[in-house]
């Protein structure tokens, strides 16, 4: 009991000090000088001679005093402003039957008065911003309406930022709109796993909101989130509350939207799909003159192969990985052997081998001419076609050690050209070579004319 009666016994000696300081010292004073001027025969001296004047006037001057402070005739406090950021807002409206639009999701609040004041308020934590829509009814017409503010403590001042909103009350509708799923933090499952298949429990879920907004509804998503701890390897999961997103045309979340389901839950099926392909070695730059490439090792072999995983889909595109290195000013050293990164291909999630080194051998460069009796055409705009306007041969130059262009046969040769922005008209093209074997260079001198007309019928 002595601990919880401490702390006032330490304020009400602190009191008694400051009012003796400030009213019974000073009264005192003044008494005695009084009596000083006056007879000691004198009524009020004998008045304030008595034990319990002095006490009585004390308390007189003190409630003096509180009443002063109180009603801030006399301020003892400094004024002070304190900003309160972010504030949500409450909206009171009868929300089955209309929706509210225009509402900000929080406001600022100045509250001004004492310091003491202001820290009260704020320990409170009882600053409520309400926009009441109670009386209100549906119209096209928006509306200017006031915000209010419950105030914790009635001596503080304040200003909202806003304190009017416009708003528009609409009347909710329902509508039956077909859900499907999208996959979330897809870079976060294991890089070995792909995702076989998404069945949700549900295939329609009822909307709610506007007219206008619901006609603005371009797909309604269940997100399926694929950071989840638990799939750590490939088999069937249930994931249940999925949350429910609509969308606009544009991708944008549509969020005065509500969606009425009470649990959507999805049957995730996970796989592992995986193949090997080759390394295949790409060059850049020009060898010395009169050098070709002879060999071409990848870690001391002649053929190398990787595993890449991913979705099926994705995995069958790819029939190698490809590298770069820069053999400018090669050839007169004999060999050169380079450290070179593995990246991985578009739709490749995991390779396993981020790098391997390349040897190249070099020797004299001879020189043979191969000639090709089909070009492919590729990336043609849609409805044209494309003919050759003279039906010729294509003569490509075979650099590479003798060795080399004797093995290479014209079906190893596959030459394009891309028509990417071609039109309709008569036109020349420059004609471009893939090949298997990388140790040769491939090169075609004149373009090829092409005929493109239109397929419309007319």
């Amino acid at each position: 009991m002595n601990k919880i009666l401490k702390p006032f016994k330490a304020m009400g000696r602190g009191i008694y000090k400051v009012l003796d300081k400030i009213l019974v010292t000073p009264i005192s004073k003044l008494v005695y000088s009084i009596g000083k001027k006056l007879n000691n025969e004198s009524k009020i001296e004998k008045i304030l001679n008595r034990p319990n004047v002095m006490i009585y006037l004390s308390l007189i001057f003190a409630l003096i005093a509180f009443y002063c402070i109180d009603s801030k005739a006399v301020t003892l406090v400094q004024t002070e402003a304190e900003v309160l950021t972010n504030q949500p807002v409450t909206v009171k409206y009868n929300s089955s039957a209309y929706v509210v639009e225009g509402v900000p999701e929080t406001v600022d609040i100045t509250l001004m008065g004492r310091k003491s004041d202001l820290y009260l308020a704020k320990r409170l934590g009882d600053n409520e911003v309400v926009l009441d829509l109670s009386d209100y009814e549906a119209s096209d017409t928006p509306i200017k309406v006031k915000l209010t503010y419950n105030k914790p403590i009635n001596s503080l001042t304040y200003k909202l930022d806003p304190s009017y909103v416009t708003v528009t009350i609409k009347k909710k509708v329902s509508s039956l709109k077909t859900v499907s799923h999208d996959l979330l933090n897809l870079d976060k499952l294991d890089p070995k796993l792909s995702v076989k298949s998404v069945e949700l429990s549900k295939n329609e879920v009822v909307v709610k909101g506007s007219q206008d907004t619901l006609d603005r509804i371009s797909s309604v998503k269940a997100l399926v989130d694929l950071s989840n701890s638990d799939f750590t390897e490939k088999g069937t999961y249930t994931v249940d509350n999925l949350n429910l997103v609509a969308y606009d045309e544009s991708g944008a979340i549509l969020d005065n939207v509500e969606i009425v389901a009470t649990n959507v839950s999805a049957t995730l099926v996970l796989d592992s799909y995986s193949q090997k392909v080759p390394i295949k070695v790409m060059t850049t730059g020009d060898l010395e003159d009169g050098s070709a490439i002879s060999s071409i090792l990848i870690n001391g072999a002649e053929t190398h192969t990787v595993t890449i995983y991913g979705d099926q889909e994705e995995l069958d595109k790819i029939t190698s990985v490809p590298v770069t290195v820069d053999v400018s000013g090669q050839g007169s050293s004999g060999s050169k052997t380079y450290n070179v990164t593995i990246s991985k291909p578009t739709g490749v999630r995991y390779i396993d081998e981020t790098s391997c080194t390349v040897e190249l051998k070099f020797g004299e460069a001879k020189q043979t001419t191969i000639k090709i009796n089909s070009i492919e055409r590729r990336n043609l705009g849609s409805g044209l076609s494309v003919n050759l306007a003279e039906v010729t041969e294509i003569p490509v130059q075979v650099i590479g050690v003798q060795e080399v262009i004797d093995s290479i046969e014209a079906e190893d040769i596959k030459a394009f050209v891309d028509l990417t922005g071609y039109t309709v008209g008569e036109t020349t093209a420059v004609v471009q070579i893939e090949a298997e074997d990388q140790r040769a260079q491939y090169i075609v001198t004149e373009p090829v004319k092409l005929i493109i007309s239109s397929n419309t019928n007319k």
